[in-house]
């Protein structure tokens, strides 16, 4: 089995990528959703606030790798030729990573503040904001947790700046030449 990861700043893409994995029938591990479990099995209400001091207590008990930590079994049980990991965000979950799955590739996505801004705006999820400065504030939160350097450790970088339609392609012509090498 190939493992592959995706980094990026909030907003950059990560969700998208990983809805076109799944359409292309790959599976997804999206390290958020351990965080979104800890946070409903703590019977907290779901916003930013308390996923951002969720996962830093996590961290804080296990270890700067501990979503990653989370992820390794559930990763290992997927059959797939290729298992997509979503939402790094540090440089030593992908050290985990590469520890535990030889191979694994990860994959950097870039895109504007003001796009990623616009993006959080349309998607209105319940972790989401609408203010530069809440973005700001999500942006140093999350490169404390490592996120610069998971970026810089990146095999390959995306850039998506332009059309949905045009990041859908290039992504699943990427998966597609990843998948030939699992």
């Amino acid at each position: 089995m190939k493992v592959i990861g995706v980094v990026g700043m909030p907003a950059s893409g990560k969700g998208e990528f990983s809805k076109i994995a799944s359409g292309m029938g790959i599976p997804v591990i999206v390290m958020g959703d351990m965080i979104r479990n800890a946070v409903r099995e703590a019977g907290l209400e779901p916003n930013d606030s308390n996923f951002g001091a969720t996962a830093n207590r996590l961290r804080a008990e296990r270890g700067m790798d501990a979503i990653a930590q989370l992820c390794i079994p559930e990763i290992k049980k997927q059959i797939a030729p290729l298992v997509l990991v979503d939402g790094i965000r540090g440089d030593t979950e992908v050290t985990l990573f590469r520890k535990n799955f030889s191979g694994f590739t990860l994959i950097s996505i870039d895109s504007s503040f003001d796009n990623r801004l616009a993006r959080i705006a349309a998607r209105a999820r319940s972790d989401d904001f609408t203010t530069a400065d809440a973005l700001h504030n999500r942006d140093e939160r999350e490169l404390g947790w490592g996120l610069g350097a998971a970026l810089k450790m990146a095999d390959i970088h995306l850039k998506n700046e332009g059309t949905l339609d045009e990041f859908t392609h290039e992504v699943q012509v990427l998966l597609t030449t990843l998948g030939q090498d699992a």
